[in-house]
């Protein structure tokens, strides 16, 4: 549990299943932005702010444990992955461009798994450890890169960051289901269909030569 609690300590709350938008927020308020604070804090405190169970059991996996029921071949409800930044980064371009490689990769992960998922969380981390979280629920459920991409460029421009020292920033996949009951919207867009095709042809190529065979090329330079 040690290494654990260690690897996870300065993940944002929100890269932890189980934590939605509003619980993150709410932790965010009170500076429990990352999971060693959410450790570190009372256990009354978290009780308080989110309940008995739910505080426990966050502290609990916030220092790497969990006592649920291991249930093999099991998929997780959400996904998540992160974008820490080598030094706090104000330039736009770069926080776009590790929201498109995150999109790229919670994509491709959905896809492997045939799931597609109803939500996008996004959060940003700043350099003086606090922290924004924002979900927006998608149109129809998807696993599409390009669509989860739009989703959190929206989330970010919604931000209105000016000039902000961001040091990380995490997209979370929820609200997971099969891909084959999720209906997809036919919008007759040649660019579209073409894209999900291209889609298709990278996803096979991942899976038999490695993850980074391929990549946008916004992000090969």
């Amino acid at each position: 549990a040690g290494a654990a609690a260690e690897f996870l300590a300065d993940k944002p709350v929100a890269a932890l299943p189980g934590v939605g938008a509003a619980t993150a927020r709410t932790l965010c308020e009170y500076g429990l932005d990352t999971l060693g604070r959410v450790a570190a804090a009372p256990l009354s405190t978290l009780q308080r702010l989110i309940g008995a169970k739910a505080g426990r059991e966050l502290r609990d996996k916030a220092s790497g444990v969990d006592r649920g029921r291991v249930v093999p071949n099991a998929v997780s409800r959400s996904l998540a992955t992160e974008r820490a930044f080598s030094h706090d980064e104000i330039d736009p371009g770069r926080h776009r461009r590790a929201l498109l490689s995150a999109a790229e990769e919670l994509g491709t992960r959905l896809r492997a798994l045939d799931k597609v998922c109803r939500t996008l969380t996004l959060t940003v981390r700043y350099a003086d450890r606090s922290a924004t979280t924002r979900s927006r629920t998608l149109k129809e459920p998807t696993a599409h890169s390009a669509e989860l991409t739009r989703a959190a460029y929206g989330l970010y421009e919604a931000l209105g960051l000016q000039r902000a020292r961001v040091r990380a920033i995490a997209l979370r996949a929820e609200g997971l289901g099969p891909a084959e009951q999720a209906a997809h919207q036919l919008t007759f867009d040649p660019a579209d269909e073409k894209a999900r095709r291209i889609e298709a042809v990278a996803d096979r190529a991942r899976r038999k030569f490695g993850a980074s065979v391929i990549v946008p090329g916004t992000l090969a330079a």
